[in-house]
Formats: structure tokens, sequence, C-alpha cells
């Protein structure tokens, strides 16, 4: 008998078939070459599994529950999918507001186009007779979850399912992993929560995007995350649009050792009478205050942070360092990357000092040993589904230099973020000064302080300055204590500086700087985190309902799908990269203000996603949660009937195309006209398009012009002459035969039928 195994990637497979001698690849999947003999296994009776021998040798014994052989599959991702609204009924193949919202009672799933195959390997696989067991290897998380389910539903299969559930790619932590296989309804909350989350998606995206598109005639994408994430990135823009300047002037001193600053003044006029009252004039001390600071060492990285990190000092976009990661993550080299906590576990506790000091060794300017405080990092209450991430030993054996450039750097951090979170805390003192100087008359006398701040004990931030110096650009760490200021000398209430010279410093107030990927995802991870205000159910704008237990608002989005919703953003248009900034274009400018306000809420979605961490533990249901957002939508689109009057023109390619139409949208019935590149509905809402130099009549050697979209349009069908065959090269007459089934592209085919070949067009 064989033991099924399969994982979310192909790579992931090569090395989890590779500890488990499953070696022999196939169409899709790798295989032992045959069971493990009878004289190869032992059985225990103690928990009634099969245990190889050869795995005995290796300390930790795999348990199988048939024999020894094993098959290791793999899918590409999500090999299902959400079925598009057509599938519901022939009447939501056409876009209209009458139709709306659609609500699906029984969910429907379809394969992904360019994956059929794979799916159906896995499907004859679970089918198979000699199959007994099958193992979710998909990567440990609530996405890894549904792509599992989809296959296994898919399969209609019955057959017992264990949970492999690791960390790290190690083949130590395979073997280990497969010695503690979880039961696969153990992972039941976890797979509900990601079918929820899902299905919020489809039925907010779906039913938004049909609605606006409707009602303003143009092509806007709407999103449950999309959306308000967008929202963030206009609202910092439009505040730096509208912020207007405002100059201000700061009186200074010169004191010799250093200098003491006065009142910012809104006027030059008071900060010249200030300067001009303490010019050449004696300043005295009238009180210096010191304070002994610690700053403890930084945590060790989420994704979340790893990804802020590297993009403030590499300028990685997210979805660049997720990438980077998870490269490192199947090459063994780091733990598994799409991970909330920034703590580890009391189990790794042992090991820790061990491993500290063997990356280090890969980093020139660290110094072995490497101090280790186990306590600052160590918290079970704070390790969710995963640990922080983490180098692996194997790190310490790899040669960084070989790595691409972007995983080298990114593995750097990671051992630079080991050394600097489990080394001493930073010490250091402040010491503030209050000076007066000015002429006797009391109004005459104004006020100066003076701050300075002086290393005691170095601890983690040495090792941070020397991971930093090595860095082609050096950001410092923006303390916001003043970690730049340089130490005050030793002051002395009464003390006399005589003869200062004083100026004015004239700076002005500036606009909020636009998001970067840094203070994006830090806005995103904070979604709501300060508002706990009660939500009652059917409170507020379809308000999700209120729990009183606690449970953590978790910003909006998942670690895991941050760096797709901006990347998404960016692709569709609706934002755009300029250096390190994300900026609105005025399409996702347009788009916000075409917006219903919940759409643009990051409140509400965060609410969403903390219903959903509760779907995860079991304490709310999946059809609760759906009901909930099944709801919000029937009240969004109850609402917004008609478009808003002031928008009118906001968006000009929704109707004032010039040309006569050529003909009806088969979807909407919009009439249809002639662009530049193409023939396209005026409604710009269905999507219906038809390129003048798509690859069909790319490959046909004909460009598509008014003519035959007329008769497209008119009869679904045109006679076209001077067809190319791609076999031959030459030349023939066809019937082209229009084949919408209302998705993204317009298809078409060829009929070759008595009339075909006499096409005068």
């Amino acid at each position: 008998m064989y033991n099924l195994v399969i994982c979310e990637k192909p790579s992931a497979a090569r090395s989890i078939g590779a500890v488990l001698g499953a070696n022999k690849r196939e169409n899709g999947y790798f295989i032992t070459d045959s069971s493990v003999s009878d004289t190869e296994k032992s059985y225990s009776a103690e928990n009634g599994d099969y245990t190889s021998t050869r795995d005995v040798l290796d300390d930790t014994p795999i348990k199988i529950m048939e024999g020894g052989g094993f098959i290791v599959a793999w899918c590409f991702g999500h090999l299902l999918e959400l079925a598009e609204p057509g599938a519901y009924g022939e009447r939501y193949r056409t876009w209209s507001l009458a139709d709306l919202p659609i609500v699906p009672e029984t969910w429907l799933r379809a394969p992904a186009r360019g994956k059929e195959a794979q799916l159906e390997i896995l499907a004859g696989l679970m089918g198979r007779d000699d199959v007994g067991l099958v193992v979710n290897a998909c990567d440990a998380g609530r996405e890894g979850e549904l792509i599992f389910a989809g296959a296994f539903e898919y399969a209609k299969c019955r057959k017992p399912v264990k949970r492999l559930w690791i960390s790290s790619m190690e083949d130590a932590a395979i073997r280990a992993g497969f010695a503690n296989l979880r039961d696969g309804a153990d992972c039941g909350n976890l797979r509900d929560a990601a079918k929820c989350r899902e299905q919020a998606d489809w039925l907010v995206g779906m039913n938004a995007t049909r609605m606006l598109s409707i009602l303003y005639g143009a092509a806007l994408r709407a999103g449950r995350v999309q959306s308000p994430t967008l929202a963030m990135i206009a609202s910092r823009e439009e505040a730096a649009r509208g912020f207007v300047p405002e100059p201000f002037y700061t009186p200074e001193i010169d004191c010799g050792p250093f200098a003491a600053c006065g009142e910012k003044q809104k006027s030059p006029e008071a900060a010249e009478a200030v300067r001009a009252a303490a010019d050449g004039r004696d300043a005295s001390v009238l009180s210096v205050e010191k304070a002994a600071k610690t700053a403890a060492p930084p945590r060790l990285y989420d994704l979340t942070t790893l990804q802020r990190e590297a993009n403030r000092l590499f300028g990685f976009t997210a979805q660049q360092s997720l990438d980077h990661a998870q490269s490192l993550y199947e090459k063994k080299l780091i733990t598994y990357p799409r991970t909330d906590s920034r703590f580890l576990g009391s189990d790794m506790k042992d090991g820790l000092e061990k491993l500290a000091n063997l990356a280090a060794m890969k980093l020139p300017f660290a110094k072995v040993p490497v101090p280790v405080n186990a306590g600052a990092v160590i918290d079970d209450a704070k390790v969710g589904d995963h640990h922080a991430i983490m180098p692996t030993p194997e790190a310490a054996k790899a040669d960084l230099s070989a790595l691409p450039a972007g995983e080298s750097l990114i593995l750097r951090l990671l051992i630079a973020r080991l050394i600097c979170a489990v080394a001493p805390a930073h010490k250091y003192e402040t010491a503030t000064a209050i000076l007066e100087c000015g002429g006797r008359n009391p109004a005459d006398r104004h006020r100066f302080t003076a701050k300075g701040r002086t290393v005691l004990e170095d601890g983690w931030k040495a090792a941070d300055a020397a991971f930093r110096a090595t860095l082609k650009n050096k950001p410092g760490e923006g303390d916001s204590e003043g970690e730049e200021s340089a130490a005050l000398p030793e002051l002395s209430k009464g003390q006399t500086f005589g003869s200062v010279a004083a100026s004015v410093r004239e700076g002005k107030t500036t606009p909020p700087r636009p998001h970067t990927e840094d203070t994006l995802l830090s806005a995103m991870e904070t979604a709501g985190a300060e508002d706990k205000a009660d939500c009652r159910e059917g409170a507020g704008e379809g308000g999700p309902g209120h729990f009183p237990d606690g449970a953590e608002r978790k910003g909006i989005g998942t670690p895991a799908t941050r760096a797709a919703i901006i990347e998404k953003l960016v692709k569709s248009g609706f934002a755009e990269r300029k250096k390190k900034s994300i900026l609105p274009t005025e399409r996702g400018l347009n788009l916000i203000a075409a917006l219903p306000g919940a759409l643009k809420s990051p409140l509400l979605t965060a609410e969403w996603e903390r219903r959903l961490r509760l779907v995860e533990a079991g304490r709310l249901a999946g059809g609760e949660f759906m009901g909930g957002i099944a709801e919000f939508v029937k009240t969004l689109v109850a609402e917004n009937s008609s478009p808003k009057p002031e928008l009118a023109g906001l968006f000009p390619e929704s109707g004032n195309r010039a040309g006569a139409a050529l003909g009806p949208c088969p979807r909407c019935g919009s009439p249809v006209r002639e662009g530049a590149a193409g023939f396209f509905c005026d409604s710009g809402a269905c999507g219906f398009k038809l390129w003048k130099n798509s690859k069909f009549w790319t490959a046909k050697g004909k460009a598509l012009d008014a003519e035959i979209a007329a008769a497209l349009l008119k009869d679904g069908r045109a006679a076209v002459k001077g067809l190319r065959s791609e076999k031959t090269g030459k030349e023939h007459g066809a019937a082209v035969i229009l084949d919408d089934s209302g998705g993204k592209f317009v298809n078409f085919r060829l009929d070759f039928s008595a009339g075909g070949e006499r096409g005068r067009r």
C-alpha cells in the first residue's frame, strides 16, 4: 500500500520525496520504486503503525499506516477557484444592476485555467486502490488548507487524512513532522476560515465590481481588502495635495561646546526679538536633568516586519521580499516565512545558542561567541501556527555569495536580526539642560533647551551598526528620543556661558509623506487596532457582530496576502510606484471617489479579519460569518442604486467615444464602437472588447476591421477571406464564429462548412 502525500509546490514535493525515499519521477508525482518489503519494516504493537527500519536508523522514525510506499504529488498553488457568476445561471453572463446581488446558495468551483491536467493527476492518485492514506503536506496555514481541500473534494476522496505541520523544509524537520502527523480533522476550523475568506472576497468583489462598473459605465474593480488599502494610499496623497506649508522660526544660541534652541515662533518678527534679546548676552543654566534608559533588543521578524525592513534597507517590494523568503524556505535555509509571530517556542530554547553562533559565522563583522539571552525571544503564548522567521542550521553551511543577490540580502538580514534579538540591551543616558539668556528685564529673558545622549553600553546596537555599515545605503534606526544627539558636556545649575551668539533658524512644516511599502504594510497591519467600539450584529454599515472575548484585531489582509494586494493595485492601474513611494493614480483617486464609504473602511475590513480568526479558533461558525457578509452585500447594493451626480464625467472612457455604433454588445446590449486598438462596449462595465490584433487574428495574418466586427456583432459570425493557415502558411477562407463565454477574453473559432470559403471580407 502507498501513502499519498500532496504538497503545495513541486519544489516541496521534491524535498519531501527525498526524505521519504520517493525519488522515482512520474508524470506529476514522485514514487518509491516499490513498497518496503516485509524484512525492511517492523510493526509497533503499541500504536499499530508500521515503521521503516531505514528510518529508525535516522533516529526519528517516520510513522506510516500501511506498508512503506510513498507517492509524493504536488499542486501548483490553487488548482480550483470559485466559479464565475455565469455558472450560476445564464442571466449572470451579462451585467445588470437588477440581477445584483449575486449570492450563491451552493458554491461552485472550477479548475483553474492551465492547471486542469495536474488536478486530474491528483484525483487519479487519490482514487487508486493501493493508496490507503492521504497526507496534506501543503504549506501549514490557512491557504494551504484551502489548496488541499479543493483537490481532495474535487476527487470526492473519502480516505483518511493526516496533516503534516512543519515550519522548516530541513530533512530533520520533515522527518520529525512525519513522526508526529496530526489528524486531518484537527484543521477543520482553519479550512472553514479559508473557505470563508475566499467566499467573502468573491461576494464583496464580484458584486461591488459589477455594481460600480454598471453605475459609472467604466471598468471599476473593488474588493474586500483591495479597496480599503487603496483608500489608505489615496488618503495620504489627498492630504499631501491639500497641505499648505507654514513657516516657523527657531531662535538658537551657540554656547561653544553645544547649542540650545528656544521655542518655535510663527512670525519672523517674534523670533528676531528673541534673537536680539539674547545675542551677546550671558546664558545661565537653570536646570540639568539626567535619565538612564534602556533600549531592549528588537524582536525577531515576522513576515510583515521583514518586508518593511527590506523595503527600508534594500528598496524591495513586499512581493519581492516574500518571493526571496519563500525561495530560501524551499532551499531549507530559513523557517516558514508566512508567519505573524515574532517569538519562538520554548522547545527551541536549547538549540538557540548553537544556532546563533553558527549563523553569526556567516557575517564577517559578527563577534563569536555571540551572547545569547534566550528569554528575550521565547514566549509560547505569542507563538501561533508558526514561530518567528529564523535561519536554519543549513544556513550555516550555505555559501551566501552563491545565492541570488536578493536572497543573500534577506538571509543576511535574518541572521543579523537573530544576533541582535538575543544580545544584551542597549543602555544610554539622556541629559536635558534648560538655559536662560537675555536682558535684565524679565520680559527680555528667554529660555533655551539643549539635549544630549551618552552611550553607556552598546549592547545589541553594536551588531546592528556593524551590519548596517556593510550596506550600500546606511539608513539609521530613526530613534525618536534623539539617538543622533551628541553628548552634552558636564553642566551644573548656575553655570554661565558668556557672550553667546544668537541666531534664527528658519523652517517650514512639511506635507505628509506618501506611503512606502514599509508604511503601507504597517497601516494594513494595525488598521482598527485602536478601535474597540461595540460592533453589535447589524450595527453600522453591515456591522459584523460584537464578541466579548477580547479577540485581537489583526488589521486588513494577512501577512501572506498583503504583498499580493499591493501588487494587484499596481497591476490594475489604480496605484503606481515612484522610487520607494506608492501613489494613487488619477484612476485610483477617481475610483475612491466612487466607492461607498463601507467599501473604503479599513476598520470594517479589520473586523472581518478578526471574525475570521474566531472561525479559525472554532468560536464562530463559518455560516454565521458568511451570513453577515451576505447581508452587507445586500445592503450595499440596495443603498447604491444610482451613480453620484457629482461624479458625472469622471470616467471619460464610460461612453464618450466618437464614431457610429457598429452594433449591440452581445453581453449587455450597449453600443459597440471602434477605438484605436479595437472595438469596445460603450458601458465598459461588462468587459466586452474585440482587439484588432489579438493572438487569434495575428496568427491568421489578418487584422480585425470594422466590417468584420459589425458582422460578428450582428450575426455572431463573419465570412472572412485571406486567413493564413498556421500549419501550411497558405491562405484560405472560412466563417469566423464569435465564441464569447463572458470571460475576460472573447474567443473565436472557425467554421469550414459550405459558404465559409466564399467569404468576401
